[in-house]
């Protein structure tokens, strides 16, 4: 279990040759590291934090999953208000007879009457149903965007879980590093004392030694801004405990590129919501065509005077909006329906394209990159440690020269740092793997 924060054995070592000034500087970042490491929790004290407990937290929490899943549920309301007839209107009448008093003529005219009606406007029929049904695909639309938002926020978060994981073993590796380190200088002080050394060789040791205090120092900024980007995502307060990442592993990939794009074209969101775009834009066809109907109207009226000489009167019309002119409004709004149908067809065409060449070149980092990582594991990590320690033990008999033994601790340093930044960017591909065919791969 390693720690993102504590101080670095380079503390220990010690700097003979160097002016006061430089002395000061690099005492002045050691202390300043250690007292860094101070202030943050003791590895021993700090719990690694898994990766599903942070991709749980950021579902339930993060805004902008929230914001697609309110978004969602404001779009299933709205099939039922489409779908539903207008609401009647309600009339209320009055006419006088001789004076615009109210009621006059009431008793004595047979045209002055009171009345009170009630008429409503319906739609050719299928007309309400096909705004339904459209209202109903635009919901399918935003629930696919949940997901969408969903998989790339936890993509995202995955892909910073790693590269802090990264971060967290490769400051180990510089501390671990700093020991072969200091073993280089002392080689080169007794050299530089007994007389077979010259003191640039003590210097380029001690050069080397601040490089790395300095590799680490800028290691501990990354970590800020890592820390700040996942709680961020994890909508937490910036002040909140920092994350301990678990170790970087390696997560086996046995699924081959034809089961990832198959996946995708099922579980992926983007092609999904596309598809859900496709019907909606169908039945907005459907719509268009149904607009060339005529719709209608009733009303229904009572009336009455005086009961005790006239008789009521109960008067029904039925209203028709006839679509005249069809050139103007219809015709244009069925061509704009068929062009949009067109347009979604072509988008889907498009992010199929675009998800399979996406999902191709992550496949094939993931190869390569576990590649790399064997490559590594079996061959230059061990080879450049055994090559250091053959070349330390060739310097300190005065057989090889002191930039051969620095070239040594520099490849390991360099294979040490390769091997964790490539496991972080094979896991960072899984991920993307994971977000574009929605498989838990790990």
């Amino acid at each position: 279990m390693f720690s993102i924060a504590r101080k670095s054995p380079l503390a220990q070592f010690s700097f003979a040759v160097l002016t006061p000034g430089l002395c000061a500087i690099l005492l002045s970042g050691v202390l300043g590291r250690a007292s860094f490491a101070q202030e943050a929790a003791s590895p021993h004290t700090r719990e690694v934090t898994p990766l599903s407990e942070l991709l749980d937290e950021a579902e339930k929490n993060n805004p902008r999953i929230e914001a697609a899943r309110q978004s969602w549920q404001a779009a299933k309301q709205v099939p039922t208000q489409v779908s539903t007839l207008p609401d009647p209107q309600f009339t209320l009448q009055h006419l006088s007879v001789g004076s615009p008093r109210p009621f006059a003529g009431y008793t004595n005219s047979d045209f002055a009457y009171l009345g009170l009606g009630v008429s409503q406007e319906i739609p050719y029929p299928g007309k309400l149903r096909l705004k339904g049904e459209i209202a109903r695909r635009e919901a399918d639309v935003s629930q696919q965007q949940i997901e969408s938002v969903r998989h790339a926020v936890l993509a995202e978060l995955k892909a910073a879980y790693f590269q802090l994981a990264y971060l967290s073993r490769t400051l180990t590796i510089l501390e671990q590093d700093g020991d072969l380190l200091k073993q280089v200088r002392q080689a080169a002080d007794a050299r530089y004392r007994s007389g077979m050394g010259s003191q640039q060789d003590l210097l380029q040791a001690q050069l080397q030694q601040t490089k790395l205090l300095r590799e680490i120092a800028m290691h501990h900024l990354e970590v800020g801004k890592l820390e700040a980007q996942l709680k961020q995502l994890l909508n937490r307060p910036q002040d909140s405990p920092d994350i301990e990442p678990a170790e970087l592993a390696e997560t086996p990939l046995v699924q081959t590129y034809t089961d990832l794009l198959a996946a995708t074209q099922v579980q992926n969101p983007e092609i999904a919501g596309a598809k859900k775009t496709i019907e909606k834009q169908s039945l907005q066809v459907d719509l268009a065509r149904k607009d060339f109907y005529p719709d209608f109207n009733v009303q229904y009226m009572w009336q009455r005077t005086d009961p005790t000489q006239f008789r009521a009167y109960y008067m029904l019309s039925v209203g028709v909006r006839v679509p005249i002119y069809r050139g103007r409004k219809q015709r244009p709004e069925l061509a704009q329906a068929e062009a949009e149908q067109l347009r979604a067809r072509s988008e889907l065409q498009a992010q199929s394209q675009q998800v399979a060449a996406e999902l191709r070149a992550q496949y094939v980092l993931a190869q390569q990159t576990s590649e790399l990582l064997k490559i590594h594991r079996e061959g230059l990590s061990p080879q450049s440690q055994s090559e250091f320690q053959a070349a330390l033990a060739a310097y300190q008999s005065n057989k090889q020269d002191f930039q051969a033994l620095l070239a040594a601790f520099l490849d390991v340093l360099r294979f040490d740092e390769e091997y964790w930044q490539n496991v972080a960017e094979y896991e960072t591909a899984i991920a993307r793997l994971e977000q574009m065919t929605g498989l838990s791969l790990r």
